[in-house]
């Protein structure tokens, strides 16, 4: 059994914040694709499920935080496809588990929690995970990695006429997505990506390795973190509600949101040519906002 996407679901919608707005801006709604395999995690695990199906795997085992858009993408996709997962959680087994936890365990998810001295050593968990599980395919965090950036790469075949924008913009956690984007989008056109960390060396340096081609395709802007991955502001909370309350389009905190909110700025800043035709890429996942006190979205 294979994943399939239904493209109706897919839109590219027109965002219109300002009353005078001068830029041609669409977003392309990924988010719709699925509740759970939401946006470009649907891209970036297309080509790991085809190597799993394919190895005769018995599943998939991926890592992730308590709040996880990935590990839910994982566990959902795993399902689907008949395969088992597991997922490698950042941190202590909490004394409450948090929804996104409850929801994974509950699509048949195994969880081990692992410490964050641990998770930071990345290379080496990843390195163990491969000894540990043989049966299983191990999948880096976010999809991370040349085979999750193939399956970005398709992203914008779901949109025509691609070639008529100017700039195209996404947000980074890993930058999976970013390469994918830089390797299908034309020489002419801006590719840049709305970081959530408020270092890019790391990315950038990992998207050269995969791709040493891609060095000028892209750049990384690191101006609107908010703090750090997963932080935010009220500032950002009061920006997203504004931004769904005039286009209708629910963002998260720890990507989306800033990817508009740097739109936002830059256009204010008149960072655009006249003439410039933006697409924003919704890359789906709400996840993040589960964390936040009620009351505080307005959606």
């Amino acid at each position: 059994m294979t994943l399939s996407i239904d493209t109706d679901l897919v839109t590219i919608d027109k965002i219109q914040l300002f009353a005078d707005q001068q830029v041609e801006t669409d977003m392309l709604r990924l988010d719709k694709i699925h509740p759970q395999i939401s946006g470009n995690k649907w891209f970036k695990l297309k080509y790991y499920l085809e190597q799993a199906v394919l190895e005769n795997r018995s599943g998939l085992i991926s890592l992730g935080g308590p709040w996880s858009n990935h590990l839910l993408a994982v566990a959902a996709a795993a399902r689907e496809t008949g395969l088992k997962s597991i997922g490698i959680i950042r941190g202590e087994a909490p004394a409450q588990p948090s929804e996104t936890l409850e929801e994974l365990k509950s699509l048949g998810m195994e969880l081990v929690f692992v410490s964050r001295t641990a998770y930071r050593n990345r290379v080496q968990l990843v390195t163990d995970l491969n000894t540990n599980y043989p049966d299983y395919l191990v999948v880096d965090a976010g999809g991370e990695g040349p085979t999750g950036a193939k399956g970005a790469a398709e992203i914008l075949s779901y949109v025509p006429d691609q070639d008529r924008y100017t700039h195209i913009f996404c947000a980074v956690g890993t930058g999976t997505m970013l390469a994918g984007i830089a390797l299908a989008a034309g020489k002419e056109q801006h590719v840049i990506g709305i970081c959530s960390l408020k270092e890019k060396e790391e990315q950038t340096a990992s998207i050269l390795q995969w791709f040493p081609t891609l060095e000028d395709r892209f750049e990384i802007n690191t101006a609107f973190h908010f703090g750090g991955f997963a932080r935010h502001t009220a500032e950002l909370t009061d920006f997203m509600n504004l931004f769904y309350r005039q286009t209708g389009v629910p963002t998260d905190i720890v990507y989306t949101a800033k990817l508009c909110y740097a739109w936002k700025q830059l256009y204010l800043d008149n960072f655009f040519q006249p003439g410039s035709r933006v697409l924003l890429i919704h890359s789906g996942g709400l996840q993040g906002n589960r964390s936040l006190a009620p009351g505080i979205l307005t959606f």
